[in-house]
């Protein structure tokens, strides 16, 4: 993964490379983006600057082992869960060959990509504290090619408080010539203190015109397809590529979410369709909790593309569901500013409760009962 290679980001690339050939490489760092950015593309490009270059030019042989995820002062560390064959105290190594994979196949995959490659089903990936013991092991070995070891954390906002803790040490007193690079979509959901260790770098979301001229010069598509799916896409990369491939996730999603509101809006005073939503809850309460999560995320992007077209804000609006007889524009006036914000935090407090793995099926009926009520509101 080189930097020639990396989609935008011309400022950070640039950044990297000066600190790099400077001989100013922090020893711990956060990338922090939104999905489809690219920060785990640019740590593995910075990553092989930091290992690869000598005197201005790149290590032919360096180079190849990195072409393979196979450098031996690369390391990764990132979520997983317990499956079919590993059954308990899961660990990133134990991964290695699917996460290599995964990369390789999709270098701007989301955290529900690499969820679904490892089947997580009714389970919610973290990173414990036997990674954060891995890492410390990894790093008290003597560098390979005796420079910098270099060790990636994917979606470090997933760390528990216990690998947190180990982590942080690790920090603080940190081996020599080791690299730390964090990657996370929140923020705030990595503790403070190590949060406070780290040089953070913001990505932004890619503009439309570089995700559409990569889709032209990789995808070999016609320029129109590759504005429009651009635009749908909304900065992520990842999300464009699902569109194009007509794998998007969000083709069930908006499905399940116009079944939802339809029963909900027919709820009022009806019997029948509260016993519709009873089912509907049920149904989606047998979906694993990370399809929840996102499904609910989704809802929230439904509510707030419905306000903007409420609000006549049609430029911004870049949702085109697909579910017969169903249009946003008939949909966007029971959104207004007197329901919306309890819309949000009612989706928002299912999600929290979901995360911390309660009943989906009494969350998802609370929230569609509520929904009735809400989405009457004038």
């Amino acid at each position: 993964m080189e930097f020639s290679k990396i989609l935008g980001q011309g400022y950070i690339k640039n950044h990297l490379v000066k600190s790099a050939d400077l001989g100013r490489i922090p020893h711990a760092q956060l990338f922090v983006g939104p999905e489809g950015c690219g920060t785990l593309p640019m740590a593995i490009a910075y990553a092989q600057y930091v290992l690869c270059n000598t005197n201005g030019e790149q290590n032919e042989s360096c180079s190849l082992k990195f072409q393979k995820l196979s450098h031996p002062d690369l390391h990764f560390i990132y979520p997983t869960v317990t499956t079919e064959d590993v059954k308990a105290k899961p660990k990133s190594i134990d991964f290695i060959a699917d996460w290599r994979q995964f990369i390789l196949e999709k270098p701007y995959g989301g955290l529900f990509d690499w969820y679904a490659k490892l089947g997580v089903q009714n389970k919610q990936g973290e990173i414990r504290v036997d990674d954060a013991a891995e890492i410390l092991k990894s790093l008290s070995l003597k560098s390979y090619e005796g420079g910098y070891k270099i060790m990636i954390i994917w979606m470090a906002d997933k760390l528990n408080i216990a690998a947190s803790n180990k982590l942080l040490k690790l920090l603080e007193e940190p081996p020599e010539k080791t690299v730390f690079l964090l990657i996370s979509e929140n923020e705030e959901d990595i503790i403070q203190t190590i949060r406070s260790r780290c040089q953070i770098t913001h990505f932004n979301a890619l503009s439309e015109q570089i995700i559409a001229n990569s889709l032209i010069e990789n995808e070999q598509i016609d320029a129109k397809l590759a504005s429009k799916i651009a635009h749908q896409a909304q900065g992520n990369y990842n999300k464009a590529l699902h569109l194009l491939n007509d794998d998007d996730e969000a083709s069930p999603f908006e499905q399940w979410f116009v079944t939802w509101v339809r029963a909900a809006f027919k709820a009022k005073g009806n019997a029948a369709a509260i016993q519709d939503l009873i089912e509907w809850s049920e149904q989606i309460a047998t979906l694993g909790r990370e399809t929840q999560k996102k499904f609910l995320q989704f809802c929230i992007e439904m509510f707030r593309q419905a306000l903007l077209l409420n609000y006549e804000t049609k430029s911004l609006v870049y949702i085109e569901p697909k579910v017969e007889k169903f249009k946003l524009e008939n949909f966007a006036p029971f959104v207004n500013g007197n329901n919306i914000n309890d819309i949000f935090k009612e989706l928002s407090d299912a999600m929290y409760h979901i995360e911390r793995n309660g009943n989906a099926k009494i969350i998802l009926t609370d929230l569609s009962i509520k929904l009735t009520r809400l989405i009457h509101k004038k």
